[in-house]
């Protein structure tokens, strides 16, 4: 049984009446309740007397870290059996990817039992009983802590409770938590040794390329079988891009990397394209948002688009490839053979003259189904070009979205005519 409370400030009445059901049900969220350090004594009783209870969600609550304390004094009982436990929402991650945040990855969170403790104003005083609660359990498969100002001497203080612990961690999520390119050399040696770990988070940190020359050789470990890496707002530059592109290189098991947000630039891209390229790299989703790219970097894209039978998401808004960007990479998709399945060119700098060439694309390419042009220069001749594509009925998108752009009341009316027409095709916007 589930408990789901969202944006509800709880009186205390209200809190009486929810009180007995903390002690039954397996699935308690309570995110944005209004939730103090009053009512964390009895959450802590709950995880005690609760053997059934696997997950708690305390999501934007202002708990402070005496009131984490009183939680993690219910998760030390032997009788607890927590395996998920979120203290915080991964709001600045959603603001910062926008519509597309995961596409449902960070929107909703893979159900896999973990730990999100995020926007709970934590600090570095959290984390000394955080990482007793990791030595001395085996349950806990997700830790995050996202979103709290824990710092470089938190940080430390977790990992050795984490390379002290027996759980089977598969999910560490750390973004904006105050990291520095000192904490790495401790997560290098937390993703060699645990074997388990799938998913990486550390995005917001300023670890820069000094702090991922430190992670690697964790990520090229025998050991490690990470699947997800998440690296956006690192403060990476191309010479970063390096190191990483060893990892894409050696690593069959890693599957998405973000690198949204850091300056990379097109001799980044380059070196990503030219790893990519490479049989040892299975990599299937890409994020370049805000990289600081140019239309001088589709050259490598489009070689590597034409030839990579694996990578099925990229994303390369907020990048002023233009026109002329958009065109080359059109003529590579319109190939034979090619396999990617989104792409997200929202703020490229298209305008109505790159609709002729994404049009062309869209009756060409049998693989692509979801397209992204939101907030760029496209008014009623450039989504006119695109619905007349949309119209044939080979066309096999199935999704186009295109937030912040705006047409006349008449092509509102083919949009919707063609909606009803091809009932598995969506248009956002």
């Amino acid at each position: 049984m589930n408990l789901d409370i969202h944006c509800e400030q709880l009186s205390d009445a209200r809190w009486t009446e929810l009180l007995p059901l903390l002690q039954q049900y397996e699935v308690v969220r309570l995110d944005d309740c209004g939730l103090t350090e009053e009512h964390c004594k009895d959450i802590g009783s709950a995880l005690r007397a609760n053997p059934s209870l696997t997950e708690l969600c305390l999501r934007t609550n202002e708990l402070g870290d005496a009131g984490v304390h009183l939680v993690l004094q219910g998760l030390q009982s032997p009788t607890c059996k927590i395996q998920k436990l979120r203290l915080g929402p991964t709001a600045a991650l959603l603001s910062f990817l926008g519509p597309w945040a995961r596409r449902g990855r960070v929107a909703a969170p893979p159900a896999r039992p973990g730990t999100p403790l995020t926007y709970c104003r934590l600090t570095a005083a959290s984390c000394e009983p955080l990482a007793s609660v990791l030595r001395a359990t085996r349950a806990l498969k997700e830790l995050t802590v996202s979103n709290n100002d824990i710092g470089e001497a938190g940080a430390r203080v977790l990992g050795q409770g984490l390379a002290d612990s027996a759980c089977q961690l598969e999910t560490l999520r750390l973004e904006n938590c105050g990291l520095t390119p000192a904490n790495c050399k401790d997560l290098c040696g937390i993703v060699a040794s645990q074997a388990s770990l799938r998913e990486l988070d550390l995005g917001s940190n300023g670890l820069g390329d000094a702090g991922i020359a430190e992670l690697c050789p964790g990520l090229l470990s025998p050991a490690s079988r990470l699947k997800t890496l998440w690296l956006w707002e690192c403060d990476i530059t191309a010479s970063g891009c390096r190191d990483l592109c060893r990892v894409l290189q050696a690593k069959e098991t890693l599957k998405e990397l973000s690198l949204a947000g850091n300056k990379l630039g097109d001799e980044g891209a380059r070196l990503l394209c030219e790893s990519l390229l490479q049989p040892g790299c299975q990599l299937e989703s890409l994020w370049v948002k805000s990289c600081s790219l140019t239309a001088a970097c589709c050259q490598h894209v489009s070689l590597m688009l034409t030839q990579n039978k694996h990578l099925l998401e990229l994303q390369l808004s907020s990048n002023k490839l233009g026109d002329s960007g958009i065109q080359e990479l059109c003529q590579a998709l319109s190939q034979p053979g090619t396999t990617l399945r989104v792409l997200c060119l929202g703020d490229c700098e298209v305008t109505n003259s790159g609709c002729s060439s994404l049009a062309s694309l869209l009756l060409a390419n049998r693989s692509l189904r979801e397209l992204d042009l939101s907030n760029n220069c496209v008014g009623d001749p450039g989504v006119l070009q695109l619905l007349g594509s949309l119209e044939q009925p080979g066309c096999a998108l199935e999704q186009l979205v295109l937030y912040d752009t705006y047409w006349t009341e008449e092509v509102e009316d083919r949009l919707q005519a063609l909606e009803g027409s091809k009932p598995g095709l969506r248009v956002i916007s």
